[in-house]
């Protein structure tokens, strides 16, 4: 070989991709990196619109650690083939809806697809043995290789010296010496071994920002393709998931009631979609009704809007209502006592 070796590099943004491909790059090989999107890892998107989490950087983890490494970062959209991952996991499921162990897979397998298109050598992954209990045990490794196409093309640098020898290193590009060993849950080693090699910031090293592994998220999740009698999403769906109160006082329809006023600016975005509701006489959430609502459920949506409105005590509460089939009209409703909100209508809490 006389060319230059060359490695592609999955970047979450965690602080083990970012270590993994610096670790690379100290052999004098080219790395660049590739970041899929399936829709359900939006970096910073809940703490983006709620006030209680401003001060948190807004920034996408994945380009920054791109910049912080000096390489060239790939973004490729697999929405829809992610569909599949998660519909039917051959592995099964995680705690929740996560299927981890098809989605390294699927994840691998894509960056395999771009490797050999772009005429790379090897694949770089910042996995530690056991440091997930779904995918990252060390029966999981060769399982994520066969299912993947991958084999020993992909090289887990903070972890090597665990697992058997791999082709970049059988080809001299990579010393086998200058791997590692981690294992285990404790991020400790990975720290110090960033401030070792200079990193003074770091994602924080825990938790990931996959919705899928969250509890209250995956009920929601749940209840959609319930609802909708078959495991169909979008887009779209993906987002509000994650924003708002959820309600399901009926079995045919459901309440989303923003919590704040950046939840309520951002389920603007979806009037059009949904019929919806705003308090006129006290201020209040914005509401949206999803499913097919008839007047006696728009009257409990309006209901439950005054609830959670500044006039939640008050004996009568305006409320307009926007249909998306009519034009918009007032009513007037006495809000809903807090006894008589069910706790089994709040989907996810």
């Amino acid at each position: 070989m006389t060319h230059k070796p060359r490695a592609v590099a999955l970047i979450s943004g965690g602080l083990d991709s970012m270590l993994a491909v610096r670790v690379i790059q100290d052999h004098g090989v080219e790395v660049e990196g590739i970041n899929f999107f399936t829709g359900f890892c939006v970096e910073g998107h809940t703490h983006a619109i709620r006030e209680r989490d401003r001060k948190r950087p807004k920034r996408n983890q994945a380009l920054w650690v791109a910049e912080q490494l000096g390489v060239r970062l790939h973004m490729v959209e697999v929405v829809e083939e992610y569909k599949e991952v998660l519909t039917n996991p051959k592995h099964g499921y995680g705690a929740n809806l996560n299927p981890c162990l098809d989605c390294k897979g699927f994840l691998v397998r894509k960056a395999l697809e771009w490797m050999r298109a772009h005429d790379f050598d090897f694949l770089i992954t910042g996995e530690v043995v056991g440091q997930r209990p779904k995918s990252q045990k060390r029966s999981d490794m060769p399982i994520i290789q066969r299912d993947s196409g991958a084999e020993d093309l992909l090289l887990r640098p903070l972890s090597a010296k665990l697992l058997p020898e791999t082709y970049p290193e059988r080809m001299g590009w990579v010393d086998r010496e200058r791997l590692f060993d981690f294992s285990g849950r404790s991020r400790k080693p990975q720290m110090a071994l960033a401030r070792q090699l200079g990193f003074d910031e770091w994602a924080q090293p825990a938790g990931g920002c996959c919705f899928l592994t969250d509890a209250a998220y995956s009920a929601k999740l749940t209840d959609l393709w319930r609802s909708r009698g078959a495991q169909r999403y979008d887009l779209d769906d993906i987002m509000l998931l994650k924003v708002g109160r959820h309600l399901r006082p009926r079995p045919h329809f459901k309440v989303v009631i923003s919590r704040e006023e950046g939840e309520t600016r951002f389920l603007e975005g979806y009037r059009k979609r949904f019929t919806h509701l705003r308090t006129v006489s006290h201020g209040g959430p914005l509401t949206l009704v999803d499913g097919e609502a008839n007047e006696d459920d728009l009257w409990l949506a309006a209901r439950l809007a005054a609830r959670f409105s500044s006039g939640r005590t008050a004996e009568r509460v305006r409320v307009e209502v926007n249909p998306l089939d009519g034009p918009a009209r007032e009513i007037e409703v006495p809000p809903l006592p807090a006894d008589s909100v069910a706790h089994d209508w709040y989907i996810g809490t």
